[in-house]
């Protein structure tokens, strides 16, 4: 665990800060958690895991995401953070494998980051996504274990959304980037297979979530025309909601054409507390 994410990071169990002792971390109440050897801290202080990304899940992820075909989304996220981030601290809530986390600060060099989210697998992946990078795993939906005002940008993509505790980490000076998909998204797919759809009240969904805590610096639209093989269809469809829905070696999917052309649509928001 880097020393210059830890001091942002805070104890779940009763707020307190850490620090690094051998192969744990310690706040000054006795309450420790075990670093685990793959890089990353848990930090759900024994309670159960919120549902987050399977194995299969993330190795399906971690597939798709190595084709390219998110790049303009990790590009798009790495432009908009622009200044921001600086020297600080930049989180990523429900990051995943790491992946948007890992352009964000390759565009910023003096800033080092922290992936938060509620899967191990998940966590073992982001542990090698960057070398300015720390993981931990915890619950998006509560208190985030981070201090107050310690975080210069947050992100988040395709991921819950925690308006309060968003707004109590994040500086006065910081912003948030929220990424969401748009009702067009992967329309092809979802007509072909039967996809979850987009829902299409989504931005005043994601307004709610929020509540009167952030006000809005600005949306853009994204959107690519991905040309994609049976298999980069399995690994989408893997890792996302609808694998809990579908078995990977669906026929619907040896169905379809190949190359099959599909549209990624997202929206990139930004936020000021």
């Amino acid at each position: 665990m880097r020393n210059d994410v830890l001091r942002y990071l805070r104890c779940p169990a009763c707020g307190g800060p850490f620090t690094a002792t051998g192969p744990t971390v310690r706040c000054p109440r006795g309450h420790s958690f075990d670093l685990a050897r793959q890089g990353y801290v848990n930090l759900l202080a024994g309670r159960p895991a919120p549902s987050g990304d399977t194995p299969p899940m993330v190795t399906a992820r971690e597939s798709f995401l190595a084709g390219g075909h998110y790049q303009f989304i990790a590009d798009a996220l790495a432009s908009a953070a622009g200044e921001v981030a600086g020297a600080g601290l930049v989180v990523d809530v429900g990051a995943g494998t790491g992946y948007h986390l890992a352009a964000v600060l390759d565009a910023a060099p003096g800033a080092v980051g922290l992936a938060l989210d509620s899967s191990a697998p998940a966590a073992r992946r982001a542990a090698r996504a960057h070398p300015r990078a720390a993981v931990a795993v915890c619950d998006a939906w509560g208190r985030l274990p981070l201090a107050d005002g310690c975080a210069s940008l947050l992100l988040n993509v395709f991921a819950p959304r925690n308006g309060p505790d968003f707004h109590r980490v994040l500086r006065p000076d910081g912003r948030l980037l929220i990424v969401t998909p748009e009702p067009g998204h992967l329309t092809e797919l979802v007509a072909a297979l039967g996809l979850l759809s987009v829902d299409p009240d989504k931005p005043e969904r994601v307004a709610a979530s929020l509540g009167p805590r952030f006000t809005s610096t600005g949306s853009t639209r994204h959107e690519r025309r991905l040309h994609l093989s049976r298999a980069d269809v399995r690994a989408l469809v893997g890792m996302g909601p609808s694998a809990w829905h579908r078995a990977p070696d669906d026929p619907a999917i040896a169905a379809l054409p190949e190359p099959v052309e599909v549209t990624a649509a997202v929206r990139l928001t930004g936020y000021r507390p």
